[in-house]
Order: structure tokens, then C-alpha cells, then sequence
């Protein structure tokens, strides 16, 4: 599928707010209404569009630590990285998560409230785990930069 300028326009417009009406979009894109929401339907559709959700402020809800998790596993083959993969994904404290080249298998970005809940993560849920041989913690000073969307 080709992206026509249009098509561009509308993605970056969604991902700064994604609460935009149908109408919103067509006026800052210059089009009408009809083709602006036949073409976010389309987009929707063929996955260019995956969602959309609220973006929350964690330390307004009290997760006010970012820490970022790196990972080795114990043995490297497929059901260990399988039973690992489980893990991560029934975990809600764990934001993303990522497999790696080089000395680290996993890196995971995880929050938490404070750093008691930091430690019972590591060492009850992380340490314990069969498909888990070693894990490096760091406690995020500062953000940056997060949530960006894609350039496109």
C-alpha cells in the first residue's frame, strides 16, 4: 500500500490526538469529511492504524519509578525463550520489552511505585523464574523523551 501525502498527514495528526473528529482531521488536512474518514477507515483496516488509548500520567497514579531491566536467560533455546515471553506478557508493570543481539538477551522497561515494589519485582517475580539466569536493574533519572510517535 502506497501513502499519499494526505494519508501522512492524517497519521502524524492522530498521533498527536488521536480524539480528533472526522471533521477536526478533514479541516486541518484539506479535505472533506467523507474521503478524510474513508481514508482513516482504510488505514484502520489495513493496520496502519493499530489503536487508540489515553495516555496517562503514571505519577498522578502513584507508579512514579521507570526502571529499565536487563535480562539473561538460563539456556538459550526455544521454549525457555517461550516461557519467558509468557512472563513478560502477564506482567502489567512491564511497559515494553525487547529482544536483543549482543550480551543481554532482554531489556524490559518496567514502573513501579517505589522502590520496595522495584525489589519484590526483581527478586519474587523475575529472579525465581526457571527461564531467568541473571537480571540488571537501572532506576530512570529523568525522561527525556518518551511516547514519541513514528515519523512518517
Amino acid at each position: 500500500m502506497h501513502l499519499d501525502e494526505f494519508d501522512r498527514k492524517l497519521l502524524r495528526l492522530l498521533q498527536q490526538d488521536g480524539r480528533l473528529t472526522t471533521h477536526e482531521l478533514a479541516q486541518k488536512i484539506n479535505l472533506s469529511a467523507s474521503q478524510c474518514s474513508r481514508r482513516r477507515t482504510r488505514l484502520e483496516q489495513e493496520g496502519y492504524i493499530k489503536g487508540y488509548r489515553a495516555d496517562l500520567d503514571r505519577e498522578k497514579l502513584g507508579i512514579g519509578i521507570v526502571n529499565l531491566i536487563t535480562v539473561t536467560l538460563a539456556t538459550h533455546n526455544r521454549d525457555n525463550a517461550q516461557r519467558f515471553a509468557r512472563l513478560i506478557g502477564s506482567l502489567p508493570e512491564v511497559l515494553e520489552a525487547y529482544s536483543l543481539t549482543g550480551e543481554m538477551d532482554y531489556i524490559i522497561k518496567v514502573v513501579t511505585p517505589d522502590l520496595r515494589s522495584l525489589s519484590a519485582f526483581v527478586s519474587d517475580v523475575l529472579l525465581p523464574h526457571e527461564s531467568v539466569q541473571h537480571v540488571k536493574t537501572a532506576i530512570v533519572l529523568d525522561v527525556l523523551k518518551e511516547g514519541g510517535g513514528l515519523p512518517v
